[in-house]
């Protein structure tokens, strides 16, 4: 057996999500599907982590083991060939037999994105939050600066998140390592790194951002918000199409 790495991007915007479920395709079962033709048996995938219906990636990594030795080019050119043209094999290697693309990871990074104009090019629309409001950039800014370090991230975690009853674990506390905020034109986008992200983390950090930039909320408050650990504080989830996967960190290279 060997353990194969794939390097993935995708458009979100038709599927449920990464992970296989009930109710509509996901990324993992089509490529679970493609795999399992061209390895002429059944393929279990294992991703980095779990994205929600309508969220993308630029470079999601995943691994599976097989017997079969189709190359790893072989593998990337067969695969796209299979797939939905809105899933792209970027890369497949042969990698370490004890690689893990979930548990070998040191992080991610999570890019979300803005428009800020007043008028969003339609064809854009599925790939950027439109915000046609003006923004106070230093009060964004000054709210992601304070999320750099360890933090309990209870007031931007989605129910469901995590298994509550379990105490084992470390909760809803994270670690950012780097946060931003980049401008252009009119566009902004908010940077997140970090050793693990909660369910609908990076889109509720966002949200109350974007609430603190049109100064309906104070970055103050934004603080009392994170530090009160009650998902009812903060503000609403931003849309899923702003949202984006950019890398899965295997080194700390932040």
């Amino acid at each position: 057996m060997r353990t194969v790495k794939l390097i993935i991007a995708f458009d979100g915007t038709d599927y449920c999500g990464w992970q296989k479920q009930r109710n509509g395709p996901s990324i993992q079962e089509e490529i679970e599907r493609a795999l399992s033709i061209i390895c002429d048996t059944g393929i279990a995938l294992h991703g980095a982590g779990r994205t929600d219906a309508g969220v993308h990636a630029r470079a999601m990594t995943a691994h599976f083991k097989t017997a079969s030795r189709v190359t790893g080019e072989d593998l990337r050119k067969g695969l796209n060939s299979l797939l939905p043209t809105s899933i792209r094999i970027v890369d497949a290697a042969d990698t370490d037999d004890d690689f893990h693309a979930r548990f070998s990871a040191f992080g991610k990074t999570y890019r979300y994105t803005i428009f800020n104009g007043q008028v969003m090019d339609p064809c854009k629309r599925l790939y950027v939050h439109h915000v046609p409001h003006a923004l106070n950039h230093d009060a964004m800014r000054a709210c992601l600066d304070h999320l750099v370090g360890e933090h309990d991230f209870s007031s931007f975690e989605a129910s469901g998140s995590r298994d509550r009853g379990n105490n084992n674990g470390r909760g809803a506390v994270r670690t950012l390592f780097k946060t931003g905020l980049t401008l252009s034109d009119d566009y902004l986008e908010f940077h997140f790194t970090g050793d693990g992200f909660l369910r609908h983390m990076v889109r509720n950090l966002a949200g109350t951002i974007i609430e603190v930039g049109r100064e309906k909320r104070s970055v103050n408050e934004f603080f009392r918000i994170l530090a009160c650990r009650d998902r009812s504080q903060a503000g609403a989830t931003a849309p899923p199409c702003g949202l984006s996967l950019v890398k899965v960190h295997y080194q700390k290279d932040w």
